[in-house]
C-alpha cells in the first residue's frame, strides 16, 4: 500500500463556464480534499495553472470584478487564423503573474493541446506556464493557433475535453473530473441572441477603436460575424423571428456538440473515479463576466458529490 493516495483533479474545457472550476476547488478544499495533481484542458488549463501556482485567491478576486466591457477590451481582433490573436491576454498575465515554468510549480500540473498539423493530442508538462495555457485555450475560429516548440497548437478540447488520462499519467491514484459541457446539447436556450445590446455596444466600440475611421467596412464585417442579424437591424429583443444565429453562435454551438460527444467517448474508455457536473447550460461561451454565478454553481455541484467522493476515497485507502 502506498503511504498516501495521490488525488488528481481533471478540469475540463468549457469557455466562460470554466470559472465554475474555482467553486469546485473551494468546495473540495473545505471538505479536506486537496488535489496533488492537476490536469486541465482549455479554460480548465487556465484555472488549473493558477491553482497549481498558488494564485487562486488573487485570480478569483480579479475575475469577480470583470465586466463585459473589460472582456471586450482584452480582445485583439484580427482576420486570419482566428478572430482573436490573444496577445493582449497573454501580456496581461505576464505582467501580473510570475511564470517559473510548469516543472517548478508547487503542485504537479500539465495541460492538453491539439497539434493542428496531425490532430494528435499534446501533453504540455514543462516550459513556460503561460505559453502552454495559451496553446490549450486556442479555440479554433475564435483564437489564433499558438506556435510552441515548432508545433502549431489549438484547443485541447478537440481531443481530450476532460483530461482524466493525463491526470493518471501524472501519477494520480484517484481522479476527480469536472465536466462543464455534459448538458449543452439538450439545452433549449438562446442560441440566437447570446449577445445583449449593452454587450454589442461594447464590442462595437472596441472594434472601432482598434481600426482607423475609414475602415468602417471591417467593423461591420466583424460585427456581422459576431452578432445575430436581429441586433444589426436594431431589434430590441435578442430572439428575432427568422433571424439567423451569428457565426460565433454557430461555431460555439457546433464545438459544444463535438466536445460533448468526444467527452462521452473518452470517459467511457478512461473513466474518472468521481465526476462533478455543474449545470451551466445558460452560461454562454463569452460570459466571462458572470464569474460569481459560475463559481457558485461549481461549489453547489461539488457539494452534491462530496458524500460519494468521501466514500470512494475511503474504499481506496
Amino acid at each position: 500500500m502506498q503511504d498516501k493516495l495521490r488525488i488528481g483533479l481533471a478540469l475540463g474545457s468549457g469557455s466562460a463556464r470554466g470559472w465554475s472550476h474555482i467553486g469546485v476547488i473551494r468546495a473540495l478544499e473545505e471538505a479536506g480534499i486537496v488535489p496533488d495533481v492537476i490536469a486541465g484542458t482549455s479554460v480548465g488549463a487556465v484555472v488549473g495553472a493558477v491553482y497549481a501556482a498558488g494564485e487562486l485567491d488573487r485570480f478569483e478576486t480579479w475575475i469577480r470584478g470583470v465586466t463585459w466591457q473589460k472582456v471586450v477590451g482584452m480582445l485583439d481582433l484580427r482576420m486570419g487564423g482566428g478572430l482573436i490573436e490573444g496577445s493582449r491576454l497573454v501580456d496581461f498575465f505576464r505582467a501580473r503573474f510570475d511564470d517559473p515554468g510548469i516543472e517548478h510549480l508547487p503542485r504537479t500540473f500539465a495541460c492538453v493541446a491539439t497539434d493542428l498539423a496531425n490532430g494528435r493530442e499534446v501533453w504540455l508538462r514543462d516550459g513556460p506556464v503561460i505559453d502552454a495555457v495559451r496553446a490549450s485555450i486556442a479555440l479554433p475560429g475564435l483564437f489564433t493557433p499558438a506556435w510552441l516548440d515548432g508545433r502549431l497548437l489549438v484547443d485541447g478540447g478537440l481531443v481530450n475535453p476532460v483530461p482524466v488520462s493525463l491526470c493518471r499519467a501524472l501519477g494520480a491514484d484517484f481522479v476527480i473530473a469536472v465536466d462543464l459541457n455534459w448538458n449543452l446539447v439538450t439545452r433549449r436556450s438562446h442560441v440566437q441572441g447570446e449577445i445583449r445590446p449593452d454587450q454589442r455596444e461594447a464590442l462595437e466600440a472596441a472594434v472601432e477603436a482598434a481600426q482607423p475611421a475609414p475602415q468602417r467596412g471591417l467593423l461591420e464585417g466583424v460585427l456581422a460575424r459576431f452578432v445575430p442579424a436581429g441586433w444589426r437591424n436594431g431589434a430590441s429583443s435578442a430572439r428575432v423571428a427568422g433571424a439567423l444565429p451569428s457565426m460565433l453562435d454557430v461555431l460555439t454551438s457546433s464545438l459544444n456538440i463535438m466536445q460533448v460527444r468526444i467527452t462521452e467517448s473518452r470517459l467511457a474508455g478512461e473513466p474518472a473515479d468521481a465526476m462533478i457536473r455543474p449545470r451551466l447550460a445558460d452560461v454562454t461561451a463569452m460570459d466571462y463576466h458572470r464569474a460569481a454565478y459560475s463559481i457558485a454553481e461549481g461549489r453547489r455541484a461539488a457539494g452534491q458529490a462530496l458524500s460519494q467522493i468521501h466514500e470512494q476515497l475511503a474504499a481506496c485507502r
